[in-house]
């Protein structure tokens, strides 16, 4: 996992790098494709889903402004003062990692710039608490505080989850919750923890090509995930970018 992990991480500074006005979504998700290829790992977004008729396509999941998750690469030409999501998943050694982070194209808005803060500040709020003999809603309860207190909201239809062999795995990992409630953490469990964060109002829909998940009222949506292992001290983020 933490191979896969890393190749994540990986992924996301290359691309963050060229997150500029005028970059082509179809290209970022074509050069992550190469890249993960090149570290002998398989791209975990590619040909995911559930109706067989409607796979996802890409190795990449970029959401756009009021776009939350799930967005699909193609023709799209990023634009000064947008926010994008990256989200990545990467399966190397028969185990998953999966990271996302929402990234400024060229100036942005405060308003927006704020949303960016205060969901990674959420993230990080929900892996403090991420350790075992804690309660998972420990980890829902804090991102939710944080991002409320800002008077931002957090998305109810999506979650975080359990990650390791397969993608998704127990247990779900709402955004949202009591403190003190839910299963007891365990060390050595692997969690992806990703709060989705809106601008306005909590509520999304699903595009017609049943993917893309929007917002309700079309503000901005940002979205920032790790993976991590809960342990009796500070979780280990398995998708932490290397420094220097």
């Amino acid at each position: 996992m933490r191979e896969s992990c890393r190749i994540v991480a990986e992924v996301l500074a290359l691309v963050g790098a060229e997150i500029k006005p005028g970059a082509v979504t179809r290209d970022l998700d074509r050069m992550a494709e190469e890249y993960i290829r090149s570290r002998d790992g398989i791209p975990a977004f590619k040909g995911y889903g559930q109706d067989k008729t409607n796979l996802f396509p890409g190795t990449l999941c970029i959401s756009v402004d009021d776009e939350v998750v799930h967005g699909i690469p193609g023709g799209t030409t990023l634009e000064e003062g947008q926010i994008v999501s990256i989200d990545v998943g990467v399966k190397k050694g028969g185990y998953y990692g999966d990271g996302a982070r929402t990234f400024a194209v060229g100036m942005v808005d405060p308003e927006k710039q704020r949303l960016l803060k205060v969901t990674e500040e959420a993230l990080y709020a929900g892996i403090k608490n991420a350790r075992a003999g804690r309660r998972l809603h420990d980890i829902s309860s804090a991102v939710q505080r944080h991002v409320e207190s800002a008077g931002f909201s957090v998305v109810r239809d999506l979650v975080g989850h359990g990650i390791g062999r397969h993608l998704h795995e127990e247990p779900p990992i709402p955004n949202y919750g009591t403190a003190g409630t839910g299963i007891v953490l365990q060390e050595g469990m692997a969690l992806a923890v990703e709060p989705m964060v809106n601008a306005g109002s909590y509520r999304v829909h699903v595009e017609e090509d049943g993917w893309t998940v929007r917002t309700s009222d079309g503000k901005p949506s940002a979205h920032f995930e790790h993976t991590i292992i809960v342990g009796k001290g500070e979780a280990e983020i398995l998708t932490r970018q290397a420094q220097g």
